[in-house]
């Protein structure tokens, strides 16, 4: 089902009689698999306002992320929380929607300076699994008193409700961009150097040590300004060279996509941490004899994992005892089906959610199982 509009959308989850699973471009296989008819929300596409002198813009679920990013950037403006691409990793096709980056509270690299996607979403409208439309924040036509619906919809991944319209603050475009590399240091060293830049009173927008020993420290803004705050760097990070420009986002492209893992055999973990934990994780790992490969992003606090296996026991058992949490972002359909994929929720929490779920989707129809 593509329905054309929202009211037709509202319809098709009112008299559907069985499992929906809920999608956007495709892009994002992630979570267990969903068993249901499919419907897709890319029917609902277009900006329906955008004023760039307030910083905002409205705009349907199932517009392509690439529309929206090219309209802003006609006016100097994008997105602050830089969006992952998910295709490179998954091997997926089609196009991704602002949707779906909502529903999977998608954020990159600059989220250690500014915030997650969900930090810059003002306003949601949905279909409920009664087929009711809901809005919540933003220009508001209807309110759900006692919940923050804009925070609950972000990374629900289509189980609370399929997602209309969103508002969005978004930011101008930097003037320019530099990114101060190093090669050759262990993770250990490459964590030590991104903490000490992120320590710094420089700002800097991005820090990650990629595996193979490349470490990245980005700034952005006036020229004049990121001149002076990467040469401060510079003298805190001796053996550190700059690139700038083209070559520095395409650096961060690869770092925000995990394109070192792109095309690869084996499972990919999502993990965070404390930041300075990143290589205790990956040396716990390997003294429990599960080979891997780390990339460690936002200074050491999210590391992305390669290793031939699923390993979940020992990777959720490690992640623990380090107080973090894990998603299994990438494996096969059976591992998936059989691992819970996201990280298991407290008796408590757990509550909690059954009982939003129950409130949202008292049928279960949207996207059943997928979060487990």
């Amino acid at each position: 089902m593509q329905p054309a509009t929202e009211a037709d959308l509202a319809e098709a989850v009112k008299t559907a009689t069985g499992p929906l699973r809920v999608v956007g471009g495709g892009t994002r296989d992630i979570g267990r698999p969903v068993v249901g008819t499919a419907l897709s929300v890319t029917g609902l596409h277009g900006i329906d306002l955008y004023e760039p002198g307030a910083l905002t813009v409205v705009v349907r679920a199932g517009t392509p992320l690439d529309d929206l990013e090219r309209a802003l950037a006609a006016e100097n403006q994008r997105l602050p929380f830089e969006p992952m691409d998910h295709r490179p990793l998954l091997g997926t096709t089609g196009t991704p929607t602002i949707g779906g980056v909502v529903a999977a509270n998608v954020s990159g690299p600059r989220r250690v300076q500014g915030g997650a996607c969900r930090d810059f979403l003002l306003g949601v409208r949905f279909v409920d699994g009664t087929g009711t439309v809901v809005k919540n924040g933003g220009r508001v036509m209807k309110n759900v008193t006692g919940y923050d619906l804009v925070k609950l919809m972000a990374g629900s991944w289509g189980t609370l409700g399929v997602l209309t319209e969103l508002s969005f603050k978004v930011l101008a475009r930097p003037e320019t961009e530099t990114t101060l590399v190093a090669e050759g240091l262990t993770a250990e060293q490459g964590v030590a150097a991104l903490s000490r830049a992120l320590g710094s009173p420089f700002d800097v927008s991005g820090a990650a040590h990629v595996g193979g020993g490349q470490t990245l420290v980005r700034v952005e803004g006036l020229d004049g300004s990121v001149r002076y705050r990467a040469g401060r760097l510079a003298e805190l990070l001796p053996g550190f060279e700059t690139v700038s420009g083209d070559q520095s986002a395409a650096l961060w492209r690869d770092v925000r996509d995990v394109n070192v893992f792109a095309g690869r055999e084996g499972a990919v973990w999502r993990v965070s941490v404390k930041p300075t934990d990143g290589p205790v994780l990956s040396a716990a790992l390997t003294s429990a004899g599960v080979p891997h490969e780390a990339l460690f992003d936002w200074g050491g606090g999210l590391v992305w994992l390669l290793m031939p296996s699923v390993s979940a026991d020992t990777v959720r058992r490690e992640v623990a005892a380090l107080g973090g949490h894990a998603t299994l972002v990438r494996a096969t359909q059976a591992d998936r089906a059989a691992v819970p994929v996201f990280q298991p929720e407290p008796a408590p929490l757990a509550a909690i959610t059954t009982g939003l779920r129950q409130r949202f989707d008292p049928r279960g129809l949207l996207n059943p199982g997928l979060m487990g």
